[in-house]
């Protein structure tokens, strides 16, 4: 294990298995994980900041070695702030691929000293996106396999219950 810090930032909107099996292989490389909620302005999110914040606390306690916090600046800057030099992307198939080698050069261009790793999440949540799970659920399909118990609940108030967002 590699005695420095790497951060795993994404939107978490909702945090899935999928994000939870790639937090649990960084832990097996780094000796400590900040898992940075990100507040991206130009993605429209079921969840609020604060809800997507408690879902990923929640969903992490089990890992001793997990932060988590949010960011609304350029993942680079929270980085520097951070002292890590690693930042963690998951890889699910080629045309997440395209986008993440863009972010990396990016980043890299912005800050040298900070490196991206990409690591493929296991066979059993490799096709697992929360744009999907949200999609299902939409459908009043079961997510029950994707998402953990408290998150398939929040996703249910979220869409059907009385003053929740009605899907579209």
């Amino acid at each position: 294990m590699v005695k420095q810090r790497a951060i795993y930032p994404g939107s978490f909107d909702p945090v899935t298995f999928g994000h939870l099996d790639l937090i649990e292989r960084a832990l097996s490389f780094f000796q400590e994980l900040y898992v940075v909620v990100a507040v991206n302005p130009g993605k429209d999110s079921l969840f609020s900041l604060e809800e997507r914040l408690d879902m990923m606390k929640r969903a992490v306690k089990p890992f001793k070695r997990v932060r988590v916090e949010s960011s609304a600046g350029l993942t680079v800057a929270y980085a520097r702030k951070r002292k890590a030099k690693i930042l963690i992307r998951g890889l699910r198939a080629t045309s997440d691929f395209d986008y993440e080698f863009q972010m990396a050069l990016t980043n890299r261009k912005l800050a040298r000293e900070i490196d991206t790793i990409f690591l493929m999440p296991s066979e059993s949540y490799f096709y697992v996106s929360s744009r999907l799970i949200k999609e299902i659920a939409q459908h009043k399909g079961d997510v029950a396999s994707y998402v953990p118990d408290f998150v398939r609940r929040k996703i249910h108030e979220k869409l059907f219950s009385r003053g929740g967002r009605r899907p579209q």
